[in-house]
């Protein structure tokens, strides 16, 4: 589908437990930060690169994205926001709508269970999502041309998943 706007939504890494801690500040564990590398390098081969990035601030979220732009290169924008980490799918839809025209490739990195939840909204399809799982949404209509502002939910198409122990679908099996 070339000449479309693309939403990608990846759920944070796999975290370890901070007992005591806040849930915020819970960090990658070993296999989160192998699974987002991995995550990074089958969004470089596949040529999914984002113009800009909407981050969560909880500590796991931020270490995801380190880990995938280490491996996966380019130099977005990237916001860091803290109230993604609360976000629940119709947030999460008026914050992506938001975005700039313009951003042909955008990025969330962020939480379940808003994440799936805004890929059923967007394209009536649940993936299994497991810990760095991605979701890659192609637009439809004005949101295709990368105006956000226009995404519309139900029209768009889940173009691509990738889990980690699950690898990836070109089309998904709906």
């Amino acid at each position: 589908m070339k000449g479309t706007a693309r939403l990608i939504v990846m759920r944070h890494g796999k975290a370890g437990e901070l007992p005591g801690g806040p849930d915020f500040e819970r960090a990658l564990r070993h296999r989160g930060r192998t699974d987002s590398a991995a995550a990074g390098k089958w969004l470089r081969e596949r040529g999914y690169q984002p113009d800009a990035v909407l981050c969560s601030a909880a500590r796991r979220a931020r270490q995801t994205w380190q880990y995938v732009s280490e491996v996966l290169g380019g130099e977005p924008a990237v916001a860091t926001q803290e109230r993604l980490y609360h976000a629940d799918a119709w947030q999460l839809l008026e914050i992506i709508r938001a975005t700039a025209d313009g951003v042909t490739t955008l990025m969330y990195v962020g939480h379940n269970p808003a994440a799936v939840e805004l890929l059923a909204e967007l394209t009536g399809s649940e993936p299994h999502f497991p810990t760095a799982a991605i979701g890659v949404v192609a637009t439809t209509g004005a949101a295709a041309t990368g105006r956000w502002a226009e995404l519309a939910v139900g029209e768009n198409e889940l173009e691509a998943t990738w889990t980690p122990s699950g690898g990836a679908e070109g089309k998904p099996s709906i």
